[in-house]
């Protein structure tokens, strides 16, 4: 007489998570893990909370796009539509660490969902990077072009690094676990990037030229540091 596994618990999810900066780690992570084990008490592929963060994602990102310009002009509140963003950028981050927590525990990954995460992801970074600029130059309608260009290009670092963290090409060129750096870290951290956005657009939206600016040189600069250490470590071999 042969007898069922016991069904995945929340902490079993939990477990199969790749990690993050801290408050990936314990926030992303934790929700995505709730929302990974109603998938699998549903029977949802891991596809399927790809594809409904990608609807939290984008639509948090065009409500900050339509209502931009008559926010700007006193028109509308900005606090509702920033409120609405942050809880479907949070709500999307989080489907986003849950796919691959369900993907893992339930043995049900396969290399098109693996794509269609990538290409999701693609499509959320792109819109949220949409939003920021529509917020810029709405408030600042003379900012060079040239420094859109940069930020836009700049900001796909973050993509491109966090696919690097797979396989054979995998590592990190800050690999201390010390409180200090783990905050500091925090600053690239995409569930506190997802959160600050709205919370800026709240407190003082013209400053969102500003965002921009940090995290251009940001992550300019990560990505010069990355280039070096890996050219480093690639030149010894």
């Amino acid at each position: 007489m042969s007898t069922q596994p016991p069904a995945p618990r929340y902490g079993d999810f939990l477990a199969a998570n790749r990690g993050g900066n801290l408050f990936t780690l314990h926030v992303n992570q934790r929700v995505g893990a709730v929302f990974a084990s109603l998938g699998y008490r549903f029977g949802l592929a891991p596809t399927v909370l790809t594809l409904v963060n990608l609807v939290f994602s984008v639509g948090g990102a065009v409500a900050v796009i339509a209502v931009a310009g008559p926010a700007s002009r006193g028109e509308l509140p900005w606090w509702p539509v920033a409120l609405l963003a942050a809880v479907c950028w949070q709500i999307a981050y989080s489907l986003d660490c849950a796919d691959g927590q369900l993907a893992r525990v339930a043995g049900s990954g396969s290399p098109a969902g693996k794509r269609i995460d990538i290409l999701c992801d693609v499509v959320s970074q792109t819109t949220f990077v949409a939003a920021i600029v529509t917020v810029v130059t709405t408030y600042h309608p003379d900012t060079p072009t040239w420094f859109i260009g940069g930020f836009c290009a700049l900001w796909m670092v973050n993509l491109v690094t966090s696919i690097l963290q797979t396989g054979e090409s995998s590592g990190s060129i800050v690999k201390s676990r010390n409180l200090v750096v783990e905050l500091v870290k925090c600053i690239r951290d995409t569930g506190v990037i997802v959160l600050a956005a709205p919370l800026l657009l709240i407190i003082a939206p013209q400053w969102m030229l500003w965002f921009a600016v940090f995290f251009a040189v940001t992550n300019g600069l990560f990505l010069a540091a990355s280039i070096a250490v890996t050219a480093r470590a690639a030149l010894r071999h």
